[in-house]
């Protein structure tokens, strides 16, 4: 009876021990979570020209506030006005690197890769004249990338007020082209940058678009696709009558183009580039029927006309603007298609559809020649991650062999695919690895097992 007794008081003194251990972890954590939280806000408020909000929820692991930053709309002229910019903080520790998530558009929140395989601190910054970032009024003389490179060395120089580690920037599409013309401009801001499938585009109409796209896939599939755009441009008048009920059911307008009729001829032509950057079917599902029903039903899922309608080219003005402007993007080659076409004729269309009350001077290539001659010879410490079957990566960035930086190309992957996660283990590990070099910190691939 007494050896009993005794097992059960050392089974409930371990019980005990492992309860006050979990109890004093738990209240440690948590005495440290509101340390931080304390400290964090301390900071932030004092802070010059920065507003911000607790946003965290109850299941979040980690602290996450919402900040607006006072910016100019003109940086070398303050005094002409400014706007608040939004990013979204996630914070982990003072002294742990720190990831600016330069966003192409709108705030995009959820953390990334290299937040998760660095356990890095984040900031999600959205993008000037998008989302809430905009000014009462739009001035689009101050859309430039030397403006906005401005904003977000404003807000580096802000957090380094509060945090030690290393800086990285990354960013995914325009998002990823941001990250490279902000190293461009103010290259020792961060320590290393890891654009995802950012084109940098050489002029309005990148012709090498044109080479990608008439020899990516077999010849068979290539000419899948060419019958498909054929079969609905021979097809019109039926398919612009059954549009117009897509057109009432979707509530949308088509003024800027006077109607469906260019609409829906610059999406057939818009067609293999969507095929190939944002597609995830395979060839042979590409209608061959002579189904009108089926090959608008396929149509309308791959490019659609929904980013051509007159809201649709408000909420990409900015943009387009400065595709136009600055950035370069791609046109359609229209030699094989000139038969067919009723709405278009003359020069190759540009994809670049500024609204018409924007005005802007013709493109000038310089900007983005002198960002490419950099890259050649200055352009260190960048690792880009682009998709075999993207039409963008018809306007990778080609690393020189006069830099350190690196390019991972993901084998048969589309604009959405490109990432560590789908690398093969043997890219993820060379990646992982050149991370490290650079940066001198651990990188943790498994972090990645439970992304999508």
């Amino acid at each position: 009876m007494k050896t009993v007794m005794l097992i059960l008081i050392e089974t409930n003194t371990a019980q005990v021990k492992r309860l006050l251990i979990f109890y004093f972890l738990i209240s440690f954590i948590q005495l440290k979570a509101q340390s931080d939280e304390q400290a964090l806000e301390r900071a932030l408020y004092n802070l010059p020209d920065v507003q911000f909000k607790n946003v965290t929820k109850p299941r979040d692991k980690y602290l996450t506030y919402m900040l607006e930053i006072k910016q100019p709309l003109d940086h070398q002229h303050p005094e002409n006005g400014y706007f608040y910019q939004s990013a979204l903080l996630m914070h982990k520790g003072f002294s742990k690197p720190v990831v600016m998530e330069t966003e192409g558009y709108e705030l995009y929140p959820g953390g990334n890769e290299l937040e998760k395989i660095l356990d890095a601190n984040d900031i999600d910054i959205e993008f000037r004249y998008f989302g809430k970032s905009r000014p009462d009024s739009l001035q689009w003389q101050y859309l430039t990338f030397a403006q906005v490179t401005a904003d977000l060395h404003h807000i580096n120089q802000l957090l380094k007020t509060i945090y030690s580690g290393k800086f990285v920037t990354t960013g995914i599409s325009r998002g990823g082209q941001t990250s490279i013309y902000y190293r461009y401009y103010y290259p020792n801001d961060v320590d290393v940058t890891v654009p995802y499938v950012a084109p940098l585009p050489n002029n309005l109409e990148d012709k090498r678009i044109f080479q990608f796209l008439d020899t990516m896939g077999s010849p068979a599939c290539r000419e899948r696709i060419f019958n498909f755009q054929k079969f609905l441009l021979t097809h019109e008048n039926e398919c612009l009558e059954k549009l117009k009920w897509y057109e009432k059911g979707t509530n949308q307008t088509y003024d800027y183009f006077d109607g469906l009729g260019k609409v829906f001829e610059i999406g057939v032509l818009e067609y293999p580039f969507a095929f190939w950057q944002t597609g995830f079917i395979p060839c042979d599902s590409v209608p061959s029927n002579n189904l009108v029903d089926d090959y608008l039903d396929h149509f309308i899922k791959i490019p659609g006309i929904d980013w051509m309608s007159d809201k649709g080219l408000e909420q990409w003005a900015a943009h387009n603007y400065m595709a136009r402007t600055e950035m370069g993007y791609y046109g359609y080659d229209i030699t094989r298609f000139k038969n067919y076409l009723h709405y278009i004729s003359g020069e190759n269309p540009s994809a670049a559809l500024a609204p018409k009350y924007l005005s802007y001077k013709p493109f000038d290539t310089t900007f983005e020649h002198n960002v490419h001659a950099w890259l050649n010879e200055k352009g260190n410490n960048m690792l880009y991650i682009y998709g075999g079957r993207d039409t963008w990566s018809a306007c990778r960035v080609i690393v020189s062999d006069r830099v350190n930086s690196k390019s991972f190309m993901v084998p048969n992957a589309n604009h959405f695919q490109a990432r560590i996660r789908n690398m093969q283990p043997d890219m993820q590990q060379d990646f992982a690895e050149s991370l490290t070099k650079l940066l001198n910190v651990d990188v943790d691939l498994a972090a990645l097992k439970n992304l999508r």
